[in-house]
This record gives structure tokens, sequence and C-alpha cells, in this order.
């Protein structure tokens, strides 16, 4: 399927998936089909080892004896991630280390409800030395995020709103801000910048890939064609906001930005020639940038 995917050139992508995605078919099979996925967070090690190479670079746990621990003592400490996708691994992984409370919040109900994979998870904990929040496998998954005192919200960026101010210690997400609509953008920033304690960490790690091949093919479509409800509702869709302008953004949101890890083409994947007029004029400085790593803290 992988091999097949990759044969498959970008423009035929975007009219098979402009197709596929208005067809009355629930997401679960699209996952099991691999044809439209909301990140690979439901593998147990790739979410366990996600998670820890997130907080580490952020700075919130540190590794005593080979096993992780929060380096906050203070009580009620809480973390948000943004874009759990197909799994709440998250809030279980989170919960083990002694962090009191979280919030999932996504664009829609996308995590299993397959207690297996939870169990997955927990087995894999416990063989690594670290005692998940449950003992035996939970009975539901309701079961699993009041043992995590863990909320999961799907209304996207507006779940936000139902944080309260200062109350986050911790906000993360991996590979899916480049997915908030281009509109929205703004009123995350200022959420991420409202709900953050004033001491709090907020990183997320930033594709700025296309979702068609790794290159830049979505650069060569005006606004008006790619933030249209034809391209923005059909699974391919990133918001092309560079990195420049995501600082920015965030910046004017009250802020301090540093991008703590970037990764650069050597060379540009799509002719310059092809894009589209609003990034034609751009640096190469700034299109060469691959993905990123971004720490905010609130202005003090």
């Amino acid at each position: 399927m992988i091999a097949l995917k990759r044969a498959v050139p970008w423009w035929a992508r975007i009219a098979a998936k402009i197709v596929l995605a208005r067809l009355p078919i629930p997401y679960s099979a699209w996952k099991r089909l691999r044809l439209f996925e909301h990140g690979d967070m439901n593998l147990p090690e790739r979410a366990w080892n996600g998670f820890l190479e997130l907080a580490l670079t952020a700075g919130i746990v540190e590794m005593q004896a080979g096993l992780p621990r929060l380096k906050s003592s203070e009580p009620g400490y809480s973390v948000v991630e943004i874009g759990p996708g197909d799994a709440l691994f998250s809030a279980v992984i989170a919960r083990s280390l002694g962090i009191s409370r979280s919030w999932m919040v996504d664009a829609g109900p996308f995590a299993t409800t397959d207690v297996r994979e939870y169990t997955a998870l927990l087995t894999l904990m416990r063989n690594r030395g670290v005692q998940p929040p449950v003992s035996g496998e939970p009975a539901s998954i309701s079961e699993l995020l009041e043992a995590c005192h863990c909320e999961y919200l799907v209304e996207g960026v507006k779940s936000l709103a139902e944080l309260p101010p200062d109350s986050v210690d911790y906000c993360f997400s991996n590979a899916v801000l480049e997915h908030i609509p281009k509109g929205d953008f703004p009123l995350l920033a200022s959420e991420i910048s409202r709900v953050l304690k004033p001491d709090g960490v907020s990183l997320h790690r930033v594709d700025l890939k296309d979702h068609l091949g790794g290159k830049l093919e979505n650069l060569r479509f005006p606004d008006s064609t790619w933030e249209g409800p034809l391209f923005r509702n059909s699974g391919f869709y990133t918001n092309r906001i560079r990195l420049s302008d995501m600082v920015a953004m965030f910046e004017h949101a009250g802020l301090d930005c540093q991008v703590c890890r970037i990764a650069r083409w050597s060379a540009l994947p799509t002719p310059r020639q092809r894009m589209a007029a609003l990034f034609r004029e751009l640096l190469d400085d700034e299109l060469l940038v691959s993905d990123f790593d971004i720490l905010l803290r609130r202005k003090r």
C-alpha cells in the first residue's frame, strides 16, 4: 500500500481525495485502508517515544535511572495536547508521569474507542517499569479517561475556550499546527496565550511539507483555490503558513517564541516558477524550511 501511494503523483492524489472524501464512508474505514489518517500516534511505542521526546525538549520531564520523571513538584500540574488524532495515549502517559489533569483537543472524535489498543500501551509502559494509571484492562474508554483525569474536547480551536485562563502548565502538538485552518490560527495563538500559566510552556512540532508527497506542491495554488471548501475539506489541507508568519502570529498574541529545531531542504523540492504568486516571491531561506520545533512562553 505504501509503495502504491508513493507511485501516485501529487495531482492524482488531490483528485482522488476530493472524490473519496465525499463518499458516505466512515473515517474508521479510511483509516484501515490508510487513505485518510490523523497521524500515527495510535501506535503505542511511537506515542510513548513522541511524548517523551517533546516533553524532554520542553524541559518538563527528566530521566532518572532510565525512567522519565516530571520535574515539577507543584500540585495540579496540567497538560493540553492539540490534535491527539487516532488515540488518546498522551492522556495515559501524562497521568503515569504524575500529571494531575489533561485536556485532549481535536477537530472531531477521531480517537479509537477500542480498549485493546489502550491495553497495548499499558502493557508497554509496565514493561518499561512505568506504573500506568489503571491496573488491569479498563472496561471502557470513559473509565480510562476518568482515571487519567482527562477531558476529550472535539470542537477544534473553539474547544480551547472551555479551558480556564492561566490553567495550563504544558501545551503541545506533533505535526498538527499546519492543519489548523488559516483563518483560525490567530485565535489558536491567542487561546494558547490565554490558557498558559505565567510560567507555562507550549511546544509544537510543525511540518511544512505538503501532505501529498513531502514537497511543496501545495504552494502551486492561489489562496482562492486552496482555502476554498473543495480543497479544505478533502483530507490533504495544510494552512501553508510559513515559519516567519507563524512566529509573527504567536508574538502578536503575546507569546515569546524560540525556534529550537529547524530542518531545511538543500534545494527547493518544487520549482519556484510553479508556485503561486503568493509564495513565488518569498526568499529561499523561508521556502527551504521543511519542519521545525517552536517553544512558546507568555511574555513577561
